[in-house]
């Protein structure tokens, strides 16, 4: 798809990384084929704040304690919490980008009463169509999470995308699939120059970085090809940000020393490679 342009000087946006929750895992169940080293390689839960002065963004709104008891997580403190640390309320946040709609990016749809969502096409007619019938492709989605993004349509919360869209000066989505039909990724002017939040099109660093795949996958040409897309968009690969690495949080530095290892900034050079 062609590149989203845009005309006259951009404002840049600072970026965070919100840690909500963590599982334990072995690098086996994290890649397709497995992996012959049998070590610990835990997934971290995140939700991302981009804002400047005049705007704020939240991309993907987590999940709640059910989820965690259903799915054996550890929630260390809910998404509303973790942004009320950074001084934001659940009634300020206007615009959430959905990334997918898989039930850690959307468990907690109902929490933010003035947000809109925005949602790439595909993704609703993925989780509502015909492959959900395979629990290979529903598991990580739940009935009443994306009956409840249904309901939001009806509402007219839901702001739909096919492709490339600019939100806001600054701020652009790109569908690029793989994962779920509908996966979607958010590029952001910062300081530092163009940062993507991948979400779960990598959920760590190592699947871009080596071409491997995370073993939920949709469609794998998809998956491989949205990899060279988010190269194409990022400033370079340091500006690329997984989903789910605990790297993140060691690579970055933290919004305030009190936010070590809870909130990390992502529109300023990593500090650990």
């Amino acid at each position: 798809m062609a590149m989203i342009r845009t005309a006259g000087a951009l404002p840049t946006y600072e970026v965070y990384a919100l840690k909500y929750a963590t599982r334990p895992a072995r690098r086996g169940a994290n890649f397709v084929g497995g992996d012959p080293h049998d070590a610990p390689m835990p997934l971290d839960y995140y939700v991302w704040i981009v804002r400047n002065q005049d705007r704020l963004v939240l991309v993907d709104t987590g999940f709640f304690q059910d989820m965690a008891d259903k799915r054996h997580r550890t929630l260390l403190r809910t998404p509303v919490q973790a942004l009320a640390l950074m001084g934001v309320q659940a009634a300020d946040v206007r615009d959430i980008v959905i990334t997918h709609m898989h039930n850690d990016h959307v468990g907690t749809f109902d929490a933010w009463p003035n947000a809109r969502f925005h949602l790439q096409d595909a993704e609703m007619d993925y989780a509502t169509g015909r492959h959900m019938a395979c629990e290979v492709h529903s598991r990580a989605y739940e009935p009443d999470h994306v009956a409840g993004l249904v309901r939001l349509v009806y509402g007219n919360r839901v702001v739909f995308h096919d492709g490339d869209a600019a939100i806001a000066p600054g701020i652009s989505l790109h569908r690029v699939g793989g994962h779920t039909a509908g996966m979607q990724v958010v590029r952001v002017n910062t300081a530092r120059g163009w940062v993507v939040l991948a979400s779960d099109a990598s959920h760590f660093y190592e699947h871009i970085q080596k071409r491997r795949s995370f073993t939920l996958v949709f469609h794998m040409g998809d998956l491989f090809q949205g990899y060279a897309r988010i190269e194409a968009l990022a400033q370079s690969p340091d500006h690329i940000i997984p989903g789910h690495d605990p790297l993140v949080m060691e690579r970055y530095p933290p919004a305030s020393q009190e936010l070590a290892g809870i909130v990390a900034r992502l529109d300023v050079p990593p500090i650990r490679q």
